[in-house]
């Protein structure tokens, strides 16, 4: 069997000062990460998290850059690595009566404090790393992913 990636997408989504996070239950597990998924075949990156950040948080999003593509090997998983995709951009609108993700218990917008004093529970190391390097001002045209 060949190897591959499992490819990811995420945004990170900032509004006065806090940042939209999603409480999610993996395996029984209680953590936190930005709204995230996989890519589904047949869609383009920003289709990808334009879907994601919709089925996870309710919110409409339109990315606007490239925080940075990020590797990543779990040590409790060492034969998977995901390749994530980090965007950045706004919302517009929200869908009040849209049912969230399965595993959504809820979503939070929280301080940069909020979210460091949550790391412990963060999803991956991605989560606060992805906030450090927007908040440094990490970004890249969406041109930089070409389609062909």
């Amino acid at each position: 069997m060949r190897w591959q990636p499992f490819v990811t997408v995420a945004a990170v989504i900032e509004n006065a000062n806090k940042f939209l996070l999603v409480e999610e239950n993996i395996n029984g597990q209680i953590f936190f990460n930005q709204p995230a998924g996989h890519w589904e075949y047949g869609e383009s990156l920003q289709e990808a998290i334009t879907r994601e950040v919709l089925e996870e948080t309710a919110y409409h999003f339109t990315a606007t850059y490239l925080v940075r593509i990020y590797q990543w090997s779990p040590k409790s998983e060492e034969d998977k690595t995901f390749l994530r995709f980090t965007f950045c951009g706004n919302i517009a609108g929200f869908e009040e009566n849209l049912p969230l993700d399965e595993k959504i218990i809820r979503t939070h917008w929280l301080s940069y404090e909020e979210i460091k004093a949550l790391k412990a529970q963060h999803r991956s190391p991605q989560v606060m790393r992805c906030i450090d390097e927007y908040i440094e001002g990490k970004r890249y045209p969406l041109d930089s992913i070409s389609v062909v």
